[in-house]
């Protein structure tokens, strides 16, 4: 069934279709400049950018790379719980620079040390490089908080693809006890790399993210279309069980991803996992990303955030 919109996002929607159809009218094509052009200008959006006692930029060093990352405190000196977070943007846009302001409020509201990691996008570098940054990221956190006092308990946060990234790290923590994961917050989150999902044919145009662009995503981030490969690295059909940690998972009605963050849920819930759930039914996908425009979903969400890490 089709979502039904905010009116709080009515004009924001008809000034977008209306550049989708130009775009599409004058054969424009998707590259990875114009996306990240686009999704970068929703940084406009996002003015309330609190401030925290400590921010700084910090880097893991590895052999071949280097993975930068921007660390969160609002009290360096207490021992706060940590939240590793992944940004979203199909794997191959977005950035610490953009999330800088959902950051501030994750480590402000929820009183937490935020790391926030500058993991690789494809398609310069596709799957599983930047799920593998991600993985050092965790597993090596403690690295960057030398001069920050934290908690030994971590949850793991990420919207769109970095919820994508959250549950396959959850998933190869069942074999691998290199990743601990105590929590794990997902937003609109993508699982399921078939393109099979319902709510892509009902939401999947008109609200912003449209399935056209979902599949290009996919097809920059594997290099390939085998339903074999993207239902293999899909987390929806992967090992779960009831090992996984605890899960808050957002879902928003206007969302072309929206039934698989149900499905995810529900899956997790079966096996026995504890599983928290909230729908935001007149959001669309990123509605994170525009926080002047629904300023009281975005803060509820971060309270939603903050009274699940408060349990921990």
């Amino acid at each position: 069934m089709r979502g039904i919109v905010s009116p709080k996002l009515t004009d924001f929607l008809a000034v977008a279709n209306n550049n989708i159809a130009l775009a599409k009218q004058n054969n424009v094509q998707f590259t990875p400049s114009i996306l990240r052009e686009n999704l970068n200008k929703l940084g406009g959006l996002m003015s309330d950018s609190p401030s925290v006692n400590y921010v700084a930029d910090k880097v893991f060093t590895l052999i071949d790379r280097t993975i930068a990352a921007r660390v969160y405190s609002p009290a360096p000196d207490k021992p706060l719980p940590v939240l590793v977070h992944f940004h979203g943007g199909g794997h191959m846009c977005g950035s610490v620079a953009l999330y800088d302001p959902i950051c501030r409020h994750l480590a402000s509201i929820a009183h937490c040390v935020v790391i926030s990691v500058e993991y690789r996008l494809a398609p310069e570098y596709p799957y599983p490089a930047g799920l593998n940054d991600c993985e050092h990221a965790l597993i090596h956190y403690a690295q960057l908080l030398d001069d920050v006092n934290h908690q030994d308990s971590v949850t793991i946060i990420g919207d769109s693809a970095g919820g994508a990234i959250c549950t396959s790290l959850s998933m190869k923590s069942l074999t691998d006890k290199r990743l601990h994961i105590d929590q794990q917050i997902l937003i609109y989150p993508s699982v399921d790399y078939t393109l099979t999902s319902p709510s892509l044919d009902s939401n999947g145009s008109g609200f912003l993210l449209e399935t056209s662009r979902i599949k290009w995503y996919f097809e920059q981030y594997f290099q390939s279309t085998d339903s074999d490969i993207l239902k293999q690295a899909s987390p929806l059909y992967g090992a779960i069980n009831a090992n996984l940690p605890k899960t808050l998972i957002f879902t928003a009605g206007c969302d072309p991803l929206r039934y698989e963050g149900f499905a995810y849920a529900n899956a997790l819930s079966t096996a026995g996992v504890e599983v928290e759930h909230h729908s935001f039914d007149g959001m669309i996908h990123a509605y994170m990303l525009l926080h002047d425009l629904v300023k009281e979903e975005c803060i509820t969400t971060y309270q939603h955030i903050a009274e699940f890490m408060a349990k921990s």
